[in-house]
Protein backbone atom coordinates (compact mmCIF):
# COMPACT_ATOMS: atom_id res chain seq x y z
CA UNK A 1 0.00 0.00 0.00
CA UNK A 2 1.10 3.34 -0.67
CA UNK A 3 1.34 6.60 1.44
CA UNK A 4 -2.05 8.03 0.34
CA UNK A 5 -3.50 4.38 -1.09
CA UNK A 6 -4.84 1.65 0.63
CA UNK A 7 -5.09 -0.66 -2.26
CA UNK A 8 -4.49 -4.49 -0.89
CA UNK A 9 -2.80 -7.31 -3.26
CA UNK A 10 -5.41 -10.56 -2.25
CA UNK A 11 -2.03 -12.11 -1.31
CA UNK A 12 -1.50 -9.63 1.65
CA UNK A 13 -5.14 -10.24 2.80
CA UNK A 14 -4.91 -11.70 6.89
CA UNK A 15 -8.26 -12.61 9.23
CA UNK A 16 -9.01 -9.68 10.93
CA UNK A 17 -8.40 -7.04 8.17
CA UNK A 18 -11.09 -4.84 7.68
CA UNK A 19 -11.60 -4.25 4.33
CA UNK A 20 -13.59 -2.02 2.13
CA UNK A 21 -14.29 -1.61 -1.82
CA UNK A 22 -15.49 1.45 -3.79
CA UNK A 23 -18.65 1.51 -5.36
CA UNK A 24 -19.30 3.46 -8.65
CA UNK A 25 -18.31 6.80 -9.08
CA UNK A 26 -16.87 6.64 -5.79
CA UNK A 27 -20.50 7.77 -4.30
CA UNK A 28 -19.89 5.14 -1.07
CA UNK A 29 -17.57 2.48 0.01
CA UNK A 30 -19.02 -1.17 1.28
CA UNK A 31 -16.60 -2.28 4.64
CA UNK A 32 -16.46 -6.00 6.21
CA UNK A 33 -14.02 -7.86 7.83
CA UNK A 34 -12.22 -10.33 6.28
CA UNK A 35 -11.54 -13.83 8.97
CA UNK A 36 -10.11 -15.67 6.47
CA UNK A 37 -11.09 -18.90 4.48
CA UNK A 38 -11.94 -15.95 1.52
CA UNK A 39 -14.93 -15.00 4.12
CA UNK A 40 -15.96 -11.58 4.66
CA UNK A 41 -18.71 -10.57 7.51
CA UNK A 42 -20.19 -7.08 6.62
CA UNK A 43 -22.93 -5.50 8.06
CA UNK A 44 -26.08 -4.65 5.49
CA UNK A 45 -29.71 -2.86 5.14
CA UNK A 46 -32.12 -5.99 5.04
CA UNK A 47 -29.57 -7.82 2.65
CA UNK A 48 -28.51 -4.23 0.85
CA UNK A 49 -25.51 -2.48 0.96
CA UNK A 50 -26.72 1.01 2.16
CA UNK A 51 -29.66 2.75 2.61
CA UNK A 52 -31.62 5.33 4.14
CA UNK A 53 -35.29 4.21 4.02
CA UNK A 54 -35.97 7.41 1.18
CA UNK A 55 -36.16 8.33 -1.81
CA UNK A 56 -32.20 9.18 -1.39
CA UNK A 57 -31.87 4.99 -2.00
CA UNK A 58 -32.70 5.08 -5.47
CA UNK A 59 -29.81 7.33 -6.08
CA UNK A 60 -27.44 4.85 -3.46
CA UNK A 61 -28.85 1.82 -4.91
CA UNK A 62 -28.28 2.22 -8.43
CA UNK A 63 -24.47 3.09 -7.22
CA UNK A 64 -24.01 -0.10 -6.39
CA UNK A 65 -22.83 -3.66 -8.04
CA UNK A 66 -25.21 -5.50 -9.96
CA UNK A 67 -25.58 -8.82 -8.45
CA UNK A 68 -25.48 -11.67 -10.59
CA UNK A 69 -28.97 -13.51 -11.17
CA UNK A 70 -27.23 -16.78 -10.53
CA UNK A 71 -26.42 -17.47 -6.88
CA UNK A 72 -23.24 -18.35 -5.26
CA UNK A 73 -22.26 -21.23 -4.16
CA UNK A 74 -19.91 -20.17 -1.22
CA UNK A 75 -21.85 -17.45 0.36
CA UNK A 76 -24.13 -18.05 3.26
CA UNK A 77 -27.56 -18.06 2.42
CA UNK A 78 -30.47 -17.86 5.20
CA UNK A 79 -32.95 -15.84 5.85
CA UNK A 80 -31.58 -14.30 9.10
CA UNK A 81 -32.29 -10.72 9.36
CA UNK A 82 -30.23 -9.27 11.70
CA UNK A 83 -28.02 -7.45 8.45
CA UNK A 84 -24.98 -9.04 9.05
CA UNK A 85 -24.23 -11.79 6.10
CA UNK A 86 -21.50 -13.54 5.16
CA UNK A 87 -20.14 -13.63 1.68
CA UNK A 88 -17.04 -14.79 -0.29
CA UNK A 89 -14.55 -12.11 -0.93
CA UNK A 90 -15.86 -12.40 -4.73
CA UNK A 91 -19.32 -11.35 -4.42
CA UNK A 92 -18.13 -8.54 -1.73
CA UNK A 93 -15.70 -7.16 -4.10
CA UNK A 94 -18.72 -7.76 -6.82
CA UNK A 95 -15.69 -6.28 -9.55
CA UNK A 96 -13.99 -3.41 -7.48
CA UNK A 97 -10.65 -2.80 -6.31
CA UNK A 98 -9.85 -4.22 -2.54
CA UNK A 99 -8.46 -1.60 -0.25
CA UNK A 100 -7.64 -2.36 3.52
CA UNK A 101 -8.43 0.57 6.14
CA UNK A 102 -5.91 1.55 7.92
CA UNK A 103 -5.52 1.82 11.79
CA UNK A 104 -3.01 4.24 14.41
CA UNK A 105 -2.07 6.50 11.45
CA UNK A 106 -0.38 9.77 12.46
CA UNK A 107 -2.31 12.57 12.28
CA UNK A 108 -0.65 13.73 9.21
CA UNK A 109 -1.46 10.83 7.44
CA UNK A 110 -5.15 10.98 8.80
CA UNK A 111 -5.19 14.60 7.05
CA UNK A 112 -3.45 14.12 4.05
CA UNK A 113 -6.22 11.18 3.46
CA UNK A 114 -8.87 14.01 2.52
CA UNK A 115 -11.50 11.49 2.03
CA UNK A 116 -12.86 10.06 5.43
CA UNK A 117 -13.74 5.76 5.58
CA UNK A 118 -9.95 5.19 4.87
CA UNK A 119 -7.85 5.55 7.98
CA UNK A 120 -8.22 6.05 11.81
CA UNK A 121 -6.14 7.39 14.88
CA UNK A 122 -7.60 4.48 17.03
CA UNK A 123 -5.79 1.42 17.53
CA UNK A 124 -6.76 -1.88 16.55
CA UNK A 125 -7.28 -4.75 19.17
CA UNK A 126 -5.35 -8.53 18.28
CA UNK A 127 -6.87 -10.15 14.83
CA UNK A 128 -8.37 -12.96 17.11
CA UNK A 129 -10.16 -10.49 19.24
CA UNK A 130 -11.88 -9.07 16.04
CA UNK A 131 -12.63 -12.08 14.27
CA UNK A 132 -14.63 -13.41 17.49
CA UNK A 133 -16.26 -10.13 17.48
CA UNK A 134 -17.82 -10.43 13.78
CA UNK A 135 -18.83 -13.95 13.82
CA UNK A 136 -20.39 -13.48 16.96
CA UNK A 137 -22.29 -10.38 15.40
CA UNK A 138 -22.61 -12.63 12.70
CA UNK A 139 -25.34 -14.91 14.58
CA UNK A 140 -26.48 -11.96 17.12
CA UNK A 141 -26.74 -8.78 14.65
CA UNK A 142 -25.28 -5.17 15.07
CA UNK A 143 -28.79 -3.32 15.98
CA UNK A 144 -30.63 -1.17 13.14
CA UNK A 145 -28.95 -0.37 10.07
CA UNK A 146 -28.39 3.57 9.80
CA UNK A 147 -26.47 5.44 7.09
CA UNK A 148 -25.75 7.83 9.42
CA UNK A 149 -25.12 6.13 13.10
CA UNK A 150 -24.51 2.80 12.42
CA UNK A 151 -23.56 1.33 8.88
CA UNK A 152 -21.17 -1.46 7.53
CA UNK A 153 -18.40 0.81 8.45
CA UNK A 154 -19.41 1.25 11.51
CA UNK A 155 -19.70 -2.44 12.23
CA UNK A 156 -16.21 -2.95 10.89
CA UNK A 157 -14.21 -0.31 13.17
CA UNK A 158 -16.39 -1.49 16.48
CA UNK A 159 -15.02 -5.21 15.06
CA UNK A 160 -11.69 -3.58 14.81
CA UNK A 161 -11.27 -1.72 18.24
CA UNK A 162 -14.30 -2.82 20.63
CA UNK A 163 -15.24 1.10 20.69
CA UNK A 164 -18.93 2.11 21.47
CA UNK A 165 -20.36 5.90 20.96
CA UNK A 166 -22.09 6.12 24.26
CA UNK A 167 -23.50 9.66 23.05
CA UNK A 168 -26.42 9.09 21.48
CA UNK A 169 -27.31 12.62 19.76
CA UNK A 170 -24.08 12.30 17.85
CA UNK A 171 -22.56 10.50 15.09
CA UNK A 172 -21.34 6.90 15.04
CA UNK A 173 -18.08 6.15 14.10
CA UNK A 174 -18.34 5.92 10.71
CA UNK A 175 -15.61 8.67 8.51
CA UNK A 176 -18.34 8.38 5.13
CA UNK A 177 -21.09 9.71 7.39
CA UNK A 178 -18.78 12.54 8.89
CA UNK A 179 -17.18 13.50 5.31
CA UNK A 180 -20.78 13.57 3.54
CA UNK A 181 -21.94 15.80 6.73
CA UNK A 182 -18.79 17.54 7.22
CA UNK A 183 -18.37 18.79 3.52
CA UNK A 184 -21.18 20.62 3.59
CA UNK A 185 -20.87 21.92 6.97
CA UNK A 186 -17.34 23.41 6.36
CA UNK A 187 -19.25 25.41 3.52
CA UNK A 188 -21.59 26.68 6.08
CA UNK A 189 -19.38 27.34 8.83
CA UNK A 190 -16.85 29.05 6.43
CA UNK A 191 -19.45 31.46 4.78
CA UNK A 192 -19.36 34.28 7.68
CA UNK A 193 -15.96 34.51 6.45
CA UNK A 194 -16.60 36.12 3.50
CA UNK A 195 -16.40 39.27 5.52
CA UNK A 196 -13.13 38.97 6.35
CA UNK A 197 -12.05 37.82 3.16
CA UNK A 198 -13.61 37.52 -0.58
CA UNK A 199 -10.83 35.88 -2.23
CA UNK A 200 -12.07 32.61 -3.60
CA UNK A 201 -8.81 30.78 -3.09
CA UNK A 202 -8.49 32.07 0.78
CA UNK A 203 -12.60 30.98 1.18
CA UNK A 204 -11.52 27.83 -0.51
CA UNK A 205 -8.67 26.87 2.12
CA UNK A 206 -11.13 28.21 5.29
CA UNK A 207 -13.79 25.73 4.07
CA UNK A 208 -11.04 22.69 3.79
CA UNK A 209 -9.47 23.66 6.97
CA UNK A 210 -13.31 23.56 8.39
CA UNK A 211 -14.07 19.84 7.42
CA UNK A 212 -10.34 18.85 8.15
CA UNK A 213 -11.09 19.74 11.98
CA UNK A 214 -14.40 18.12 11.62
CA UNK A 215 -12.96 14.81 10.57
CA UNK A 216 -10.10 14.79 13.22
CA UNK A 217 -12.63 15.94 15.80
CA UNK A 218 -14.99 13.07 14.51
CA UNK A 219 -12.64 10.02 14.41
CA UNK A 220 -13.19 7.69 17.02
CA UNK A 221 -9.77 7.61 18.31
CA UNK A 222 -10.21 11.18 19.48
CA UNK A 223 -13.88 11.38 20.74
CA UNK A 224 -14.55 11.51 24.09
CA UNK A 225 -17.82 10.08 23.50
CA UNK A 226 -16.89 6.41 23.52
CA UNK A 227 -16.29 3.39 25.52
CA UNK A 228 -14.77 -0.34 25.21
CA UNK A 229 -17.99 -2.44 25.33
CA UNK A 230 -17.87 -6.05 25.11
CA UNK A 231 -19.19 -8.11 22.30
CA UNK A 232 -21.46 -10.13 24.37
CA UNK A 233 -22.45 -6.99 26.58
CA UNK A 234 -23.13 -5.18 23.13
CA UNK A 235 -25.63 -7.45 21.73
CA UNK A 236 -27.24 -7.92 25.35
CA UNK A 237 -28.33 -4.00 25.57
CA UNK A 238 -29.32 -3.73 21.84
CA UNK A 239 -31.21 -6.50 22.89
CA UNK A 240 -33.15 -5.10 25.27
CA UNK A 241 -33.02 -1.54 23.97
CA UNK A 242 -30.58 0.22 25.91
CA UNK A 243 -29.46 0.94 22.75
CA UNK A 244 -30.93 3.16 20.09
CA UNK A 245 -30.00 4.39 17.23
CA UNK A 246 -30.48 8.07 16.64
CA UNK A 247 -30.30 11.10 14.36
CA UNK A 248 -27.06 12.31 13.82
CA UNK A 249 -25.72 15.66 14.98
CA UNK A 250 -22.22 16.86 14.12
CA UNK A 251 -22.08 20.47 15.13
CA UNK A 252 -23.10 18.33 18.98
CA UNK A 253 -19.86 16.27 18.50
CA UNK A 254 -17.76 19.50 17.81
CA UNK A 255 -18.95 21.29 20.64
CA UNK A 256 -18.46 17.94 23.08
CA UNK A 257 -15.06 17.48 21.70
CA UNK A 258 -14.14 21.04 22.91
CA UNK A 259 -14.88 20.18 26.42
CA UNK A 260 -12.63 19.43 28.03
Amino acid sequence: MGLLSNRLDRASLKPGDHIYSWRTAYIYAHHGIYIGDNKVLHFTRRGQEVGTGTVLDVLLVSSGPRRSLIPCTTCTHTDNTNGVVSSCLDCFLAGGVLYRFEYAVSPAIFIAKARGGTCTLAVSDPPETVVHRANYLLNNGFGCYNVFKNNCEDFAIYCKTGLLVIDQRTMGQSGQAVSIVGGPLAAVLSTPLRLVTTNVYGMAATAVSVYCVSRYAADIGMRKDVMKVPVEDLTRRLATGALTVAEPSLPALLANNTVA
